[in-house]
């Protein structure tokens, strides 16, 4: 069993939600932050932030831009996405460009996923 969070990282969490993409914020601000199923921006879970949480639906939203299609950086998320999941988590992967052009079906989708995994 993997800890809950390293307290370490708490104060690196706080700084990475006060210098948020512009995705993360327009997700937040527009989407997560008055859903009606409680999410967390910037959260510690085990080793790693998860860029949106939502506990009730044991989901984390990560979203991608342009560097996490690099071979290295492909590996780590990877790893990161196995580490979350044998927390039992479901992880989804956004990419930036999905958040800018289809804004309305990344909702959705989040919707979707969120209700079949409480409903």
């Amino acid at each position: 069993m993997h800890p809950k969070y390293n307290k370490n990282l708490i104060s690196f969490a706080k700084s990475l939600r006060k210098s948020m993409t512009k995705e993360e914020r327009r997700l937040w601000y527009d989407f997560l932050r008055d859903y009606p199923v409680r999410f967390y921006r910037q959260k510690v879970l085990g080793k790693y932030i998860a860029d949106f949480y939502c506990a009730q639906a044991k989901l984390v939203i990560e979203l991608d831009g342009s560097q996490h299609f690099e071979a290295e950086n492909a590996k780590n998320d990877e790893e990161r996405t196995r580490f979350l999941q044998d927390m039992d988590l479901l992880v989804i992967r956004i990419a930036n460009n999905d958040i800018s052009e289809n804004f309305i079906g990344v909702c959705e989708y989040i919707d979707t996923i969120v209700k079949r995994t409480i409903g």
